[in-house]
């Protein structure tokens, strides 16, 4: 029995064209080896041949899908992610600049009926003068992507600046099939332009920033990563310098928020050295995933847990991202971040909803991961003798711990559609995480929100959501804050406890190439009560606005 496959099927297609079509009735006959399968046959029963072969393009979406060369699928798991949810996730995933480059329509890609043309309406420069289209004939794609924001603090805090951020990210890839034959195969490189001031560092003394696009300024590599794809895409393997971000710990629907403890959790941004191989951060990782049918997916990656190489606490760089402004450190001198998830979608929906007569049911994915962490991890209480880091007679030097790990689960599903071909969705996200409390700032952690997609007639890819989110102080945090409180002598220190975020926001797509999204975040018990070392009152609560322009160029 004949294999149908693609290339099967165009080259039915081409029999047709050239041989079939072409000749008399009387050649058409003929008994002949038929250029497609090698088969003895007449032409006019290679017809049914053809025929059933051209139709498996369109009416086997299964195998389809298992032999695909990498221009028919999505090439990010993002785009995955919001194919399965039949496109009700924001239109942009604010999760940091590569996360929203990769989630973006508007990033040039072959059109529907021609993989070697490219469709640039959603580029603000088109073609750039036909510049895209040669550059893509050779499997070479450039996206630039500018984001700006503003903020304002308007109430609480430490202060009520307003505070101006952008960044700018241009990105290079090439498909090697179509640049030397090599199937499968794709580089990235992305750079990183950054500016402004941040208000979470300067006025609002939060565990993790208002916004995912918050970074000190600097102009620096930022991805360089080779990825081959084997077994008809089912395996892919990527090797470089990597955002994990961008594939791991998603919530597909809590993208759409920008206060980044929705993006890279508050867990892993504050317990990891410099929050982690994420955003503004990669570092040198293997990237495993294995995807066996279009509902199961598995993931697993091992990075260098340290992007800039130094201490946990680096009082002259708290962020560490000054200390190698280039991003060309590639450290792989500290621990390994071993990370891994499972990926489960149900009800994962048709690429061509129009077409669909029967309901598939309201689309999910839900996953189960973790992470351990081989490196050497501050105690939040005792020093290396076993003092109280609180005392004076401690020598300031926090005891180390071997390991950390932490696990997370993250449920996005679809809720409710008033009908099968409607834009207009609603749908849940909840990601609770956990890590262990003697060496870690945060030990729990949970994020939950409602999103509504197309909330008005005529606004297919606008989004409004409202969501709330909450750090648990560790205990090993809460004991120093006590025992700082008794070596005070009676001084007023805050027992850290939870802080609490909730964020209101609407995404609109102003134009193709455009995104605006206003936004409105309240802040309760920042950092989960700290000390405002002007007023010697614990920082208040926080109302803070903000607006997030994205133009792709």
């Amino acid at each position: 029995m004949m294999l149908i496959d693609r290339d099967n099927a165009q080259k039915h297609i081409a029999f047709l064209k050239t041989d079939l079509f072409s000749n008399s009735i009387s050649e058409k006959r003929k008994k002949i080896i038929c250029t497609a399968c090698s088969m003895n046959h007449a032409k006019t029963d290679c017809l049914k041949t053809c025929l059933l072969m051209a139709s498996s393009l369109f009416l086997l979406p299964c195998a389809t899908a298992a032999t695909a060369s990498s221009y028919d699928q999505p090439d990010t798991q993002i785009q995955r992610d919001s194919a399965k949810l039949g496109n009700s996730t924001p239109a942009v995933s604010q999760i940091d600049p590569a996360a929203a480059r990769d989630s973006k329509t508007a990033i040039p890609s072959p059109t529907a009926d021609n993989k070697d043309t490219l469709d640039t309406s959603g580029n603000l420069l088109g073609d750039m003068g036909g510049l895209r289209t040669w550059l893509y004939k050779y499997g070479i794609t450039f996206d630039l992507e500018e984001y700006d924001e503003l903020w304002g603090n308007v109430s609480g805090g430490t202060g009520g600046k307003p505070a101006y951020e952008g960044v700018t990210a241009p990105t290079i890839r090439v498909d090697l099939e179509k640049l030397i034959g090599l199937k499968g195969g794709l580089f990235n490189v992305s750079a990183l332009q950054t500016r402004g001031r941040s208000i979470s560092q300067e006025q609002l003394s939060v565990y993790n920033p208002v916004s995912g696009f918050e970074a000190d300024r600097s102009t620096r590599l930022f991805e360089l990563w080779y990825q081959q794809s084997f077994f008809h895409d089912k395996l892919d393997i990527k090797i470089g310098q990597q955002d994990l971000y961008t594939e791991f710990l998603i919530s597909d629907y809590g993208a759409l928020y920008l206060n980044a403890n929705f993006g890279w959790p508050m867990a892993p941004s504050v317990n990891l050295y410099g929050g982690g191989p994420a955003w503004p951060l990669a570092s040198p990782a293997i990237r495993f995933r294995y995807r066996p049918t279009n509902q199961l997916t598995v993931l697993f990656a091992a990075a260098d847990d340290n992007p800039s190489g130094h201490s946990f606490y680096n009082s002259a760089d708290p962020t560490n991202q000054s200390v190698h402004k280039d991003g060309a450190n590639f450290n792989m001198g500290g621990g390994a971040l071993l990370i891994a998830e499972l990926q489960y979608a149900i009800n994962p929906q048709p690429d061509d909803m129009s077409t669909v007569t029967e309901n598939p049911g309201l689309p999910g994915i839900y996953r189960l991961g973790g992470f351990y962490d081989t490196g050497r991890f501050p105690d939040q209480r005792y020093d290396t003798n076993g003092n109280l880091l609180a005392s004076p007679d401690s020598n300031g030097n926090a005891r180390m711990h071997r390991g950390n790990w932490m696990i997370y689960g993250i449920v996005d599903q679809m809720i409710w559609r008033p009908s099968l071909g409607s834009p207009t969705s609603l749908g849940v996200f909840v990601r609770p995480t956990f890590n262990m409390g003697d060496r870690n700032m945060v030990s729990f952690a949970i994020d939950a929100g409602l999103n509504l997609k197309a909330p008005f007639k005529g606004r297919n890819n606008d989004t409004v959501g409202l969501a709330w989110g909450m750090g648990r102080t560790s205990s090993g945090q809460r004991a120093y804050d006590r025992d700082l409180r008794y070596f005070n002598g009676g001084r007023y220190q805050p027992i850290s406890g939870n802080e609490h975020h909730i964020e209101l926001t609407y995404q609109a797509q102003i134009t193709p190439w455009m995104v605006l999204q206003p936004d409105l975040q309240y802040i309760i018990n920042p950092s989960g009560g700290v000390l405002n070392t002007n007023t010697y009152k614990k920082v208040g609560n926080e109302v803070v606005f903000g607006l997030h322009s994205n133009i792709s160029f």
